[in-house]
């Protein structure tokens, strides 16, 4: 666990998706596209918490019951088999190779793994209200690392941000890593500042003045404050309105340098992404062109302009 690829970026996968034989019935859940289409760019790190804390291949399934007003994690069969402090100690035993990921995949549905609408049973029906204990300790630990689920992976909006926020969120490591300077961290805000218009505009705009407003502070403590209010934006989906918005403000920079047929043929691009006609690469394909021509540091340096690896298909979800 402790050995991770320099040249890729780590995230922490539930074994199952990757094809590894470690579920209940001896079986797996591998999932291709994570296999074959993040595999090129990111690190795997596999791991399942039920087989680490001894339960066999095959093995009695386990389930989400309440007790005594606790939730605990107990044999399908046999609910003499409790787990529950098992895989909590399991997740908290994870933790130094936990804190070098960028992101994790879990297994939805799983009472280990899942990150949400787990079955929870009592003397009724089950409810769909809750969290694998694996990955709640790991949340709980971890409360600005990107999870996701495989399932929810399938919907385009959703991929993009996980993708988005691990990348983003691996930058901030790597920051973290040395010692880091005001000019350091006012640097990396205005790189990712209209991947934050993106989100939401007023509370990128108020981040972006909060930090004005605290640079007295250590910067250390200014930090821990940002790292959680960014993440807290990336949490929104970005929309068409703000990206919208977010293109208008990029364009506006060569304003005093396109003719007019290349302002119309700008505008009329972001006004076809706007109604769903082209993708969201379209415009931002445009604009990286204009300022090849008319260079403007800070545009050419914003992430919002090259957010990602073109070969993850990404920038078409919107």
């Amino acid at each position: 666990m402790t050995s991770m690829a320099k040249d890729k970026i780590s995230i922490g996968i539930s074994s199952c998706l990757l094809g590894e034989e470690v579920r209940f019935d001896s079986g797996h859940k591998f999932n291709a596209y994570i296999a074959n289409v993040l595999g090129p760019f990111f690190h795997f790190v596999p791991f399942c918490p039920e087989v680490s804390i001894g339960l066999g291949i095959p093995r009695q399934a386990i389930r989400l019951v309440i007790r005594d007003e606790q939730i605990k994690c107990v044999g399908s069969k046999d609910e003499n088999l409790d787990v529950t402090e098992r895989l909590e100690q399991c997740a908290q035993e994870q933790y130094d190779w936990h804190r070098q990921l960028s992101g994790y995949i879990v297994k939805k549905d799983s009472p280990s793994c899942g990150m949400e609408r787990v079955r929870v049973y009592n003397d009724k029906m089950p409810t769909r209200n809750g969290r694998g204990l694996y990955t709640r300790r790991l949340m709980e630990n971890f409360p600005h690392l990107p999870v996701e689920e495989e399932g929810r992976l399938g919907d385009m909006v959703i991929r993009e941000n996980f993708i988005q926020r691990v990348f983003i969120y691996h930058r901030w490591q790597t920051l973290m890593a040395g010692e880091v300077t005001w000019s350091e961290l006012t640097d990396f805000h205005a790189r990712h500042k209209y991947i934050y218009m993106s989100h939401n505009q007023k509370k990128a705009r108020e981040l972006g003045k909060w930090l004005a407003q605290h640079h007295q502070l250590p910067v250390g403590e200014v930090c821990r404050q940002y790292l959680a209010q960014m993440m807290a934006i990336l949490q929104i989906k970005a929309t068409k309105k703000n990206h919208v918005n977010t293109l208008k403000h990029i364009q506006g920079y060569l304003k005093n340098y396109l003719s007019r047929s290349d302002k119309q043929e700008l505008e009329q691009a972001v006004e076809s992404y706007r109604q769903g006609l082209l993708p969201l690469i379209v415009p931002i394909t445009l604009l990286r062109h204009h300022f090849m021509h008319h260079p403007q540091q800070y545009i050419t340096r914003s992430y919002y302009m090259q957010p990602h690896p073109k070969e993850l298909m990404l920038l078409n979800s919107l």
